[in-house]
């Protein structure tokens, strides 16, 4: 789809475009590796090793198994951040790096740095409190106690590119974290409060949180298939999405590779219940996001859909597109957490990277695993492979416990567009 996009919603602020990804995931670390995964519909799905697993009737999850942090971490030492800071500080030098600057430029530049999170240090939060089972407070590490703030997810990448002009944010709004980090951002970059910002989420892997969804009845036994009529739940997963995001003025300046602008994006929390999603809610935060972007619904090429593979979400969220696009006009709604399972507060950071690199690259990513279309979703999955496509606007909905809905729209920069 070709269509324009109306730039009335921006008349007042400036453009906010992405020039740098960060991405750590169990398909593949890094834009190229990541990119490869997608396109390939590559399965990021393993035993848990992150802790033990004795005792539940099924521990499969999409862990990172070759992360290297002193690769990426090198003005402080990696044992001082806890796996979801690690993950995020690594991520956030990649942008840097893929966007073309160096840590220098980025210093020089009034900056903002702001993480989603849903589970914050929990991993080191297990770990103390196993220690204290053991042995009593006075056992715990101090070290890894020092880890714990989750604030640190931030902070850590303050540290790790010595900046000074910067407000370091860290966002806890679940699993729809790294759509709430970007729009802040993206309102800080267009009010020109800020010349750069590192946005997204950051998570890792911990047994609080697969133990939580486990009780619940939401764990698959095997693998996640968003949308088939026989999906069993949700994998847990980790890793890090970090945009790297300047004004199109800036970005056109210095001859910046341009992966794709941010239109808007709509936020909406129901509190209607502590873990069940809501048609209407999610509609709305829908109706939101395309306002603000300036666009309409049938100039939407496909929807990144939180898409996580459980009964309630995806039914209720098909619907809630079926509300907004029609019965006859919905478009192509994919599921990479098939993929790369549910990363939780980093889980719409990566997305919003992959729609970027969509964007860039021309495909949509296929959701893996499919069998049969649930009649009562009745969505174009993209089953299986991607398919080669040429994309004008996207959709990246992150949908979150207690209602918390975020929803980013994503365009095409097109070089005959003006910039002012």
């Amino acid at each position: 789809m070709n269509a324009s996009i109306s730039t009335d919603t921006q008349a007042s602020g400036r453009r906010v475009v992405i020039t740098g990804l960060g991405v750590i995931t169990s398909i593949g670390i890094g834009v190229e590796a990541f990119t490869g995964g997608l396109r390939d519909g590559r399965s990021g799905v393993k035993p848990i090793t992150a802790f033990d697993t004795t005792g539940f009737a099924h521990a499969n999850g999409c862990e990172v198994t070759d992360f290297e942090p002193e690769r990426w971490i090198v003005r402080q030492h990696p044992e001082e951040l806890g796996r979801a800071s690690q993950f995020s500080v690594a991520a956030a030098r990649m942008a840097v790096e893929d966007a073309g600057l160096t840590e220098e430029d980025v210093r020089a530049r009034r900056s903002l740095v702001s993480v989603g999170t849903t589970d914050g240090e929990s991993r080191d939060l297990d770990q103390l409190v196993g220690m204290s089972i053991d042995g009593g407070p006075e056992e715990y590490d101090p070290t890894v106690a020092r880890r714990v703030p989750a604030g640190r997810l931030s902070a850590g990448i303050v540290r790790e590119l010595g900046l000074t002009d910067v407000e370091a944010v860290t966002i806890p709004t679940a699993c729809a974290a790294g759509n709430y980090a970007v729009g802040y951002g993206y309102d800080a970059l267009r009010s020109g409060d800020v010349d750069i910002a590192l946005c997204g989420g950051a998570d890792a892997a911990c047994r609080k949180t697969f133990t939580g969804f486990y009780r619940l009845g939401t764990v698959a036994p095997e693998v996640c298939r968003p949308f088939d009529k026989d999906r069993e739940g949700i994998l847990t997963g980790e890793g890090a999405g970090i945009l790297l995001m300047e004004s199109l003025e800036s970005a056109l300046a210095r001859g910046a590779r341009i992966y794709a602008e941010v239109l808007g994006y709509g936020l909406a929390c129901d509190a209607l219940h502590p873990v069940a999603p809501d048609q209407g809610s999610i509609a709305r935060t829908i109706e939101i996001a395309h306002r603000n972007a300036g666009v309409t619904p049938d100039q939407v090429d496909f929807v990144s859909a939180h898409g996580t593979g459980t009964k309630a979400n995806d039914i209720t969220e098909a619907g809630a597109i079926r509300q907004v696009f029609g019965e006859d006009a919905m478009p192509r709604t994919v599921s990479i957490k098939s993929m790369i399972g549910h990363s939780m507060g980093a889980a719409s950071a990566v997305s919003a990277a992959a729609c970027a690199l969509a964007i860039t690259e021309g495909f949509i990513p296929p959701t893996i695993n499919h069998r049969e279309t649930d009649p009562e979703c009745a969505v174009d999955c993209v089953p299986n492979e991607a398919v080669e496509a040429e994309l004008t606007i996207v959709q990246n909905n992150a949908l979150a416990f207690g209602g918390n809905n975020a929803v980013l729209i994503l365009g095409a920069f097109r070089d005959h567009r003006s910039a002012a």
